[in-house]
């Protein structure tokens, strides 16, 4: 078990013991308050058989609740304020959620008394689940400070901007971790004399990563145009890994910006997406519930097309083919076949265009009304996708759209979708030029990510199976 499961387990274990007794004391709290009805004794009331389903039930309730804030994300480096408001924000959600679940039949005729359960629930389960989680991280926190606990870090760039960087960061409280295992040179900058640290080429960044176990890139030039910077940061989504910036040479790049620390000098995260971590949690929880759903509903849909698939021309229904999707993870897509048996000669990839010969009479509908896609809703329980999400190509293709726009990496930070932006706004791409254009819809996308815009990519895609423009 890694050291970040590890650290994510003692937040899960600290969670259900802190809800487990937070819901202990307050059935102990009610009683005594006298806001239980039909008990004679203590006794009778916490070994009665709701109350016993409810020690049980009720705090697994809780953790769904802390899964969807998005809490045990991100094991390390936590924002105190942010932990903060995360603990309130849930333990206000369960508690009007057991209010209306469990404690509903016990509601007095008074509001006030009615709001002091409320608020005396809320009290408890903040103060438990928060004390708790405050130690695991207050002891995490002492460990980075400590040194026991590091995070080995590239400082690309080796001008003044990269060294004095460096600087500020061993004279603060260092309570992010960064262990600086050296510098990376960038063309045009004049290095600094006093570096002590192993100064790499460019050139080499990726064995040296690799060879360092390196965990963030943190870009500092001294002096680059935007031109040479977006030159320098396409090379580095090679890397995968989270890149970091200084704002004051990102403000050079985007308008927006979202800081990763308030700690010593703020950081720029260039490699992530916007959506917050509960976001992120809230749209997989839907993306399951609505899959299942959906996959039921049109079991008949897909009996017919199922049969009309075999009647129409020889070979398997449901066609399969490997696709890289999240985390870089190869996976098998699946489809209603929709082309003849061996479309591809020599196994060569081909991409299909507007009256592609290999297309059947039925797979021409399929397409057109996008059913061709309805089996990519079990991708979306296995967790290889999502309903929104950039288009999951094939290596193939990925390597020639990576070799003219290195930024497409950015796509394996999230769960590749059966819809998406650049399929709604642009359509199926039939070159690698057009699979370049879609993907600045893809990018904006991610730069963009939102339930919102997610639910209003969905209204598109079901307005274009509608009138069958699929094609």
């Amino acid at each position: 078990m890694t050291g970040e499961k590890r650290q994510r387990l003692r937040y899960v274990l600290g969670d259900f013991v802190s809800s487990s007794v937070a819901w202990f004391v307050f059935n102990l709290t009610r009683f005594h308050l006298g806001f239980v009805k039909g008990h004679v004794t203590l006794t009778s009331f916490l070994t009665s058989e709701n109350v016993v389903i409810g020690q049980v039930v009720f705090p697994l309730l809780m953790m769904f609740v802390y899964y969807l804030s998005g809490y045990y994300n991100v094991p390390y480096r936590k924002s105190r304020l942010q932990e903060f408001i995360i603990t309130l924000i849930s333990a206000v959600c369960n508690s009007f959620f057991i209010m209306l679940v469990a404690l509903i039949n016990d509601m007095a005729q008074s509001r006030t008394e009615n709001y002091e359960v409320i608020f005396i629930l809320m009290g408890i389960l903040f103060v438990c689940v928060y004390i708790v989680r405050l130690v695991i991280t207050n002891s995490c926190t002492h460990k980075i400070r400590n040194g026991q606990l590091q995070f080995n870090a590239l400082i690309v760039g080796s001008g003044a901007a990269g060294f004095a960087f460096f600087q500020r960061l061993q004279s603060s409280i260092n309570t992010l971790g960064y262990n600086v295992v050296g510098f990376v040179d960038l063309p045009g900058e004049n290095r600094v004399k006093d570096i002590n640290l192993p100064v790499y080429n460019f050139d080499d960044l990726l064995q040296v990563c690799k060879g360092n176990a390196v965990s963030e890139v943190i870009v500092v030039p001294t002096k680059q145009s935007s031109e040479q910077l977006l030159a320098v940061i396409d090379r580095l989504y090679l890397l995968n890994l989270p890149i970091k910036m200084t704002p004051d040479r990102y403000n050079l790049l985007m308008s927006r910006a979202r800081f990763s620390n308030l700690y010593g000098d703020p950081l720029v995260d260039i490699s992530g997406n916007t959506m917050s971590e509960g976001g992120k949690n809230i749209k997989r929880v839907a993306d399951v519930v609505l899959s299942a759903v959906i996959m039921v509903l049109l079991i008949p849909v897909y009996l017919v097309v199922a049969i009309l698939i075999k009647i129409d021309s020889k070979g398997p229904i449901i066609f399969k083919q490997e696709r890289v999707g999240y985390h870089n993870k190869v996976f098998n897509i699946y489809k209603f076949r929709s082309m003849v048996t061996n479309a591809e000669k020599d196994n060569v990839p081909q991409l299909s265009s507007d009256n592609d010969p290999r297309i059947t009479r039925v797979g021409h509908y399929l397409r057109k009304y996008r059913i061709d896609e309805l089996p990519q809703f079990w991708n979306v329980i296995k967790g290889d996708m999502s309903l929104v999400g950039p288009r999951p190509e094939r290596q193939y293709y990925i390597d020639q759209i990576v070799a003219r726009k290195p930024a497409y990496l950015l796509v394996h930070q999230v769960r590749p979708g059966i819809t998406s932006m650049g399929q709604v706004k642009f359509g199926y791409a039939s070159s690698v030029d057009e699979m370049l254009e879609r993907l600045d819809y893809d990018l904006l996308y991610i730069e963009n990510m939102s339930l919102l815009n997610d639910i209003k990519i969905l209204v598109y895609t079901i307005k274009i199976v509608l009138t069958g423009k699929g094609v």
